[in-house]
């Protein structure tokens, strides 16, 4: 018998962790009320034209929702969504509607648990959303070996995510097959956990703090480099909050570590490693979904309809080579170069004495 790859799905990475992670999201929480803090339940709204999407999802399933953000961008009809961690289902099947019967939304997950429950709720949701035909398929996996879960290389268009990369214990893995699935131009959204500062190992090991979605965040520096190995040169911090640990026990444990529940989009687009300027502009045309007035691209890029703004080369790029540009005029190109883009303070380094520092996740431009 030939010996296992130890990062594979039959024998994966750090056992102990996805065991007890399946134990605790399984088995000990029945809803988030059963939450100790509120690092997996700091979601912030849906937006407002989102939320009669919402009101269709059978309860059941928004109870047993664990998301620290709402990764659902806009533009998604007839686009292949693939959900990591999808849990019960909630935000894939906010997506099956946003994607349309034409488009298809694949949601992964690891627990046997919230899978039954998100796939006993298909054929409710196919009903509600007057749909002949399912367009949600969830498979067990992990979303460290997405090829176990057959999904092929360059066959997704949008990668989202609602606090479960932290969960992960080889996250290197994770943000490698998002880039091998997305197709060019593709694009990651997700929100997740980040912390100011490395996690102990010894913290690592508490169940409870890795369940809560607190010892399993990335330091922020070390989360712009991961993503920059497997090819994101220019991650963009979208929206950000300071998460508060509230039960007494956990926050002793934690001392001075400061965690933010941010969402964070990347494209697969090849992007320079800082912002360049070429004396390029945009001006937003006010058709993208829900955007009639503006559009924000990122927390440093909000286009208001029919105005002319300067932007970097890497803006410039992920706009008119992603699914983006059809609602967008780039002026310029880049035949003249003229040094850096002033993109204002730099996010290169995360100084825990900042606030507004501390909550980017680095990157170029924003």
């Amino acid at each position: 018998m030939s010996a296992q790859n130890p990062n594979t799905p039959n024998n994966p990475p750090s056992a102990d962790v996805y065991a007890g992670v399946k134990d605790y999201y399984g088995n000990v929480l029945k809803a988030k009320e059963d939450l100790k803090t509120s690092a997996c339940c700091l979601a912030e709204a849906v937006p407002d034209w989102q939320k009669p999407l919402l009101a269709k999802i059978h309860s059941e399933v928004l109870s047993r929702f664990y998301g620290c953000g709402s990764p659902l961008p806009s533009d998604l009809q007839g686009l292949t969504v693939l959900d990591l961690g999808c849990g019960t289902g909630r935000d894939a099947y906010l997506l099956s509607q946003l994607v349309g019967e034409s488009g298809k939304v694949i949601g992964v997950d690891m627990t046997e648990e919230q899978l039954k429950l998100a796939r006993d709720t298909m054929e409710h949701h196919r009903e509600a959303f007057g749909y002949q035909k399912s367009n949600v398929d969830f498979r067990q996996g992990f979303i460290e070996d997405l090829r176990a879960a057959n999904i092929a290389d360059s066959s997704v268009d949008l990668i989202v995510s609602n606090c479960v990369v932290n969960l992960s214990p080889r996250k290197d893995l994770v943000f490698s097959e998002m880039k091998r699935v997305l197709k060019p131009g593709g694009e990651v959204y997700f929100s997740d956990v980040f912390a100011d500062r490395r996690i102990s190992e010894e913290l690592q090991k508490d169940p409870v703090l890795y369940g809560e979605c607190l010892s399993g965040a990335l330091y922020l520096e070390d989360f712009r480099r991961l993503m920059a190995q497997s090819g994101f040169n220019d991650v963009r911090v979208v929206s950000s909050s300071v998460l508060d640990v509230h039960d007494k026990e956990i926050a002793a444990k934690l001392g001075d570590i400061r965690f933010f529940s941010n969402t964070v989009r990347a494209f697969a687009v090849e992007l320079e490693d800082q912002c360049e300027d070429f004396g390029q502009a945009l001006r937003y045309k006010g058709t993208s979904e829900g955007n009639p007035h503006n559009f924000v691209l990122d927390n440093h890029h909000t286009f208001p309809t029919g105005a002319v703004v300067p932007v970097c080369g890497n803006t410039a790029d992920m706009i008119q080579e992603s699914r983006l540009g059809k609602h967008f005029e780039v002026f310029g190109d880049k035949k003249r170069h003229f040094g850096l883009f002033d993109c204002g303070p730099t996010n290169s380094t995360v100084k825990a004495s900042s606030e507004s520092a501390a909550q980017d996740t680095g990157g170029s431009c924003c």
